[in-house]
């Protein structure tokens, strides 16, 4: 019988522990952000997320990178609806007018006023508007 000793024992090569689990990510995410909803809200993003078959999370990040977003209005959009509200009272002015002096003679200058409150409301709802601050594109 050989009796063994600590010289006898070969020495194991030292590799590091595997301490198990799942592997690490490559992205770590460490911010948060916390939004305050009601429960219809709630309930409405949640029926989404279930749908699209992705946590709640996933699917605020991705509709977070996918939306888009349109900046309030700025002084020129505000300045342009000052104006369609000048416009609308001049054609309320005008049809009271047309009522006591005759028709025929107002028809010009409200076709005039219409043509201009259609411009202005074709510029409110073309989807290339720009950011005039930034010159970008929205």
């Amino acid at each position: 019988m050989e009796i063994l000793s600590k010289e006898n024992i070969k020495p194991k090569t030292e590799r590091p522990k595997h301490k198990g689990g799942a592997p690490r990510k490559r992205v770590k995410r460490e911010q948060d952000i916390r939004v305050r909803l009601t429960a219809t809200e709630r309930f409405h993003i949640e029926s989404k997320s279930k749908s699209a078959g992705m946590r709640i999370s996933d699917w605020f990040r991705t509709a977070a990178k996918a939306a888009r977003v349109v900046p309030r209005l700025n002084t020129e959009d505000r300045s342009i609806l000052h104006m369609l509200a000048g416009m609308a009272n001049n054609l309320n002015q005008l049809t009271k007018l047309a009522h006591v002096g005759g028709i025929l003679s107002l028809a010009k200058k409200c076709n005039e006023l219409l043509n201009e409150i259609d411009e202005a409301i074709k510029y409110f709802n073309k989807d290339d508007r720009q950011n005039t601050e930034t010159g970008k594109k929205l």
